[in-house]
């Protein structure tokens, strides 16, 4: 279903929708708006869904096992060894 809506946007704005009309990129400046639209929810569904596997991440290393700052220390040094190893360093 369409609805008429009416919508400002800059000069810059309708220049640049008009270009894209009279390049025959889109048919008309509702169908420039249209596409805007829905890359801004596609954006907007995707930074939801990123936002959503990084809180669950978040949630599952607090319920996780912490390590002590010495032990922190300890493993980082470990991994550093390895790699100057792997390098011949």
């Amino acid at each position: 279903m369409s609805m008429k809506a009416s919508v400002s946007i800059s000069d810059q704005q309708e220049s640049f929708a008009r270009k894209l009309v009279e390049d025959g990129r889109f048919a008309s400046l509702s169908a420039v708006v249209q596409r805007g639209l829905e890359l801004l929810r596609e954006e907007t569904e995707l930074r939801d869904a990123e936002l959503a596997v990084l809180k669950t991440l978040i949630a599952e290393r607090r319920a996780g096992e912490f390590l002590t700052s010495e032990e922190s220390h300890r493993s980082i040094g470990d991994m550093l060894t390895a790699k100057k190893a792997a390098y011949g360093l």
